[in-house]
Parts: structure tokens; C-alpha cells; sequence
């Protein structure tokens, strides 16, 4: 898959890519925020890139001005995610390095995969969830129309760790009645 926004380039993963996902998944504020331990080196990273993020429905986010890999947005289907959906729905998850937070990125990217789960999936609905105290993916999703609809005590993450996860739901008739003529933002 590879999408493109005003800003961002949406495209697979190479193990090329292992130095800057280092750069920014080696931050110890990023990944446990979103459910993994920090990357612990180039090679820690390259193998992710090999083990997790060469799924085809993962995308490297990448600036266009710079080609700079700064973040990951990925598309789950039934049995891939950690909510239980159904065969025409998806989850979405996303994270993008601290210094590129709170300009409107990975919106911008969730918007776009959300537009690719819509028209080229047909999805009917699209999940997305955030970690209680993790006010920044909530309010991507809240920017992106995802409505409250449920939340799981006691989650456990990767690592292990415990936590309240809070899950939302975007239909495809909300998605139409918010986005779709205007395309992405």
C-alpha cells in the first residue's frame, strides 16, 4: 500500500528504514505509550521492520519534504488487531516520534488509511483504541471521528504492562457524513 497526503508519504516498510524508526522508536515516551518497549538499537529496529512492520497493511510515515521516516500507521483485519472484528471492518493503530507531535500528522495519515479502509476495503466500520492518559492518540481519534464505544480494564500490552484501554468506532456512514466529499485532510 502506498498513500499519499499533502505532507506525508504512506509506503511499506525496508530495513533501510532502520535508522530513523531508531531514532524515534528509542524514545522511552513513544512506545509504551502505544503498548511496546523502546527500540533498543539499529538492529532491534531492523528486525521489527522484518518481523512486525513488513506486513503489507503497515505503512512507514514518511515526510515528503525530507524522506525522513518518523512514525508507523498500520491497518489490522479480523483476527490481525487486539480488538475482536468483524471479517468487513478494521482497526487502525499509529504512532509517530515526539519531536513531530502535535502538528496534525498522524490525523492527516488516519484520514488516509481511513479513506483506503472505506473505499478500496469496503469496510463498514473501523476501530481504533488509546491507553488511559494518552491524550494525544485520543485526540487523533476524536479529530478523525472515531466515537466512544467501549473500554477494557486490565489490558495487557506487549511488554506485559496493564491498562485501561479505551476503544472507538468510526462507521463508514459517520466516515461519509464527515469526510468523504472533502477527501483526506
Amino acid at each position: 500500500m502506498r498513500l499519499e497526503t499533502q505532507r506525508l508519504l504512506l509506503r511499506p516498510f525496508t530495513e533501510a528504514d532502520a535508522e530513523d524508526l531508531y531514532r524515534y522508536a528509542s524514545d522511552p515516551e513513544v512506545g509504551p505509550r502505544a503498548g511496546w518497549a523502546p527500540h533498543t538499537s539499529v538492529e532491534d529496529s531492523r528486525t521489527v521492520i522484518r518481523e512486525i512492520l513488513s506486513d503489507p497493511q503497515n505503512c512507514a510515515v514518511v515526510l515528503r519534504e525530507t524522506g525522513e521516516v518518523i512514525g508507523s500507521v498500520g491497518v489490522m483485519r479480523e483476527g490481525r488487531g487486539t480488538t475482536e472484528i468483524a471479517a468487513d471492518e478494521a482497526e487502525l493503530g499509529y504512532w509517530i516520534g515526539r519531536p513531530f507531535w502535535g502538528q496534525g500528522l498522524i490525523p492527516e495519515a488516519v484520514r488516509a488509511l481511513l479513506a483506503y479502509c472505506f473505499e478500496t476495503l469496503r469496510c463498514s466500520a473501523v476501530w481504533c483504541g488509546y491507553y488511559e492518559g494518552n491524550a494525544q492518540s485520543r485526540r487523533v481519534q476524536e479529530k478523525c471521528g472515531f466515537l466512544p464505544h467501549h473500554t477494557v480494564e486490565n489490558k495487557a500490552d506487549r511488554t506485559g504492562a496493564l491498562h485501561t484501554e479505551h476503544i472507538n468506532l468510526l462507521t463508514r456512514a459517520r466516515w461519509e457524513a464527515l469526510f468523504r466529499e472533502e477527501g483526506p485532510r
